[in-house]
């Protein structure tokens, strides 16, 4: 990728493993949603990542809260990318696929391999999460067909070298197409460690014209994004992946992350994407189809 080109800034606005008792800017209800994607757009965020909850912040994969949420959001933001996770454990493919075909957001987040996932803690030498995290090919084919079919273009997100090297087949199949937007996913023990070495070779290693960014979870973000902005990629931050800021201070709000992101695209001479220049480079043209048009018919 070149400098020259303007960075895409994703925020990851509410995941859903942590919650307010970690911290209490997380939201969980629709109208919470809204109000912090206000904050993400004025700080210059261009791409929501959406995983939703209900608005007692469990988890859902159901068809109404994530669209009540899409709808809080776009009530409040004149135009913004839409990006649904389609990353589950437990939760079935064919749950994954309705949500998609009901709503069918900008992009959706489509996980390249399975892995071992988890949380380990050095000072009580264990792990305090795991989970074996199953993306088989025949489940990323099928994800990719029904995106194709509903022009929803697929962020692909990558949590190892060989899932960046797992895009060529699909390529050569047809059910990936070039270019791509793809997502490196770094500092998940199980995943590639955190360095901006690993970082630049999984950028080597992604099909030719492709635009990709970085996803750095916890405390190595913020190194993560330095190492992208400087070569070439495009970032993602907010309060699924890190709730603090770089000198430890918890965010108060997905904005205040966002705020330091676009801070440092300036400070290296790079500029953030406008939202219209964002749709372009991603391939993700503009829906103006609210949910009640889709669930009417009338798309």
């Amino acid at each position: 990728m070149s400098l020259d080109r303007p960075v895409v800034i994703t925020c990851s606005i509410s995941g859903s493993l942590a919650d307010r008792t970690q911290c209490p800017a997380i939201p969980y209800t629709p109208e919470e949603y809204g109000a912090e994607a206000r904050r993400i757009v004025d700080e210059g965020g261009v791409m929501i990542h959406i995983h939703a909850r209900r608005p007692d912040g469990t988890p859902s994969y159901e068809i109404e809260d994530f669209g009540a949420i899409t709808e809080a959001i776009r009530a409040e933001v004149d135009d913004v990318i839409i990006n649904y996770s389609t990353g589950a454990i437990g939760v079935s493919l064919e749950k994954r696929i309705a949500y998609l075909r009901a709503l069918q957001p900008d992009v959706a987040a489509l996980n390249m391999g399975s892995m071992n996932y988890a949380k380990y803690s050095a000072r009580r030498k264990e792990f305090v999460f795991q989970a074996v995290f199953a993306n088989p090919f025949d489940e990323i084919i099928e994800l990719l067909q029904v995106m194709n079919e509903l022009h929803i273009k697929p962020e692909h997100e990558c949590f190892d070298l060989g899932h960046v090297g797992s895009l060529a087949p699909l390529v050569d199949m047809g059910v990936a197409h070039t270019p791509l937007h793809v997502d490196f996913v770094m500092g998940v023990t199980g995943g590639i460690p955190p360095t901006a070495r690993n970082l630049a070779a999984m950028a080597d290693n992604v099909p030719e014209g492709s635009h990709w960014g970085v996803i750095g979870i916890s405390r190595a973000q913020w190194m993560l994004v330095a190492a992208a902005l400087t070569l070439g990629g495009s970032i993602r931050v907010g309060l699924e992946d890190n709730l603090y800021l770089p000198d430890g201070t918890m965010a108060r709000s997905n904005g205040d992350l966002i705020a330091k992101a676009r801070q440092m695209v300036q400070d290296v001479g790079r500029r953030p994407a406008s939202v219209a220049e964002a749709r372009e480079i991603l391939g993700a043209p503009r829906r103006d189809l609210t949910r009640r048009d889709v669930l009417k018919g009338d798309a």
